[in-house]
């Protein structure tokens, strides 16, 4: 994800609680959702599959649902919250490393240039995620992660990213769970940079969390075992990587699956198009007053070819301006 996003870079110029109130879960589970189609398709496919004894009934084993992060479960723009982790990393990094002031890519970082780091390819992306996850231990990183996401503010809505969740979505996980699915994350984001705070603010355990990864390797250090983070890429959990870390992980094919990019799309395939009842749905951003309005010709969250498929797959797809009555938590 954090590769491909780089050709868009020259463009660029407390937790939370999901839970809902038992008064209105006694008459609603989705409040945050408008009545209509939309909410309609998953009520429905959720009653379907939990009524027991009728022709759609599925086992609670086989009740799993995987949901995308970025753009699906929080915000993506103006650009992915994890390759603003990578610039603001640089920057902390930059006084033990005098060397970057004049050595590409992390000269154009530092300059605001970002010209020259989309110039520098994929490779200084590489080298970029090599200096700033890499060369410390798994808790270090974690530790790295937590203080940076307690600080950092998104420049639109001035509030931790950590807050720019969409409640209509932390809504639709505790529906699934409470009917028995277990919810998992499949991004192409880091998953060493999800874990730490997943569970706390989508109650997504970390060994329920799926995504790009760096190589990794046991050591003993004073002896302390411990996971040391190697400057190498080790899987792109991204298009045609989902459904293969799916099963690679998880070993079981998803019954419902939620996205809403180009980057998704194999992983709904995957999911949807096999026998049984199933279900798909993608989230259209088109509220640019509440969030913002992005489709086709976005640099980030790019969504085409899945948009097309949606039609042909009878796939749900949610219109944000429409089908939703509230966007992030602290909205009215």
């Amino acid at each position: 994800m954090l590769l491909n996003s780089l050709a868009a870079l020259p463009a660029l110029t407390i937790p939370l609680s999901f839970a809902i109130s038992s008064a209105s879960a006694q008459t609603d589970a989705l409040p945050s959702w408008n009545e209509g189609p939309t909410k309609a398709s998953i009520t429905d496919f959720v009653t379907r599959v939990t009524t027991q004894g009728g022709p759609d009934f599925v086992a609670p084993a086989d009740r799993t649902a995987v949901f995308d992060n970025d753009g699906t479960l929080w915000v993506e723009q103006p650009m992915y919250v994890q390759l603003a982790f990578v610039l603001d990393r640089v920057k902390a990094l930059a006084p033990q490393n005098p060397g970057w002031k004049t050595k590409q890519p992390f000269k154009a970082v530092l300059g605001g240039d970002m010209r020259a780091l989309a110039a520098s390819g994929e490779q200084g992306l590489i080298q970029l995620i090599a200096a700033t996850h890499a060369g410390m231990t798994s808790e270090e990183f974690a530790k790295v992660t937590t203080e940076w996401l307690a600080t950092a503010r998104d420049p639109r809505f001035k509030r931790p990213y950590t807050e720019l969740v969409y409640q209509p979505m932390l809504e639709l996980l505790a529906h699934l769970r409470a009917n028995g699915f277990k919810t998992y994350i499949v991004s192409g984001g880091g998953v060493e940079f999800m874990r730490p705070w997943t569970e706390r603010v989508y109650g997504i355990p970390p060994e329920q969390v799926l995504g790009s990864s760096i190589k990794t390797r046991f050591e003993m250090r004073d002896g302390r075992p411990v996971i040391f983070r190697l400057p190498q890429i080790n899987f792109i959990d991204d298009k045609a990587g989902k459904p293969v870390g799916i099963n690679q992980q998880i070993g079981r094919r998803p019954i419902a699956a939620f996205g809403n990019s180009d980057g998704d799309l194999e992983m709904l395939q995957w999911t949807t198009m096999s026998g049984g009842p199933r279900f798909g749905l993608i989230v259209h951003h088109t509220d640019a007053e509440r969030e913002y309005a992005y489709d086709r010709q976005s640099h980030f969250g790019k969504l085409d070819k899945a948009l097309d498929a949606a039609a042909v797959n009878k796939w749900t797809v949610v219109d944000m301006k429409r089908d939703w009555k509230k966007v992030f938590p602290f909205q009215e």
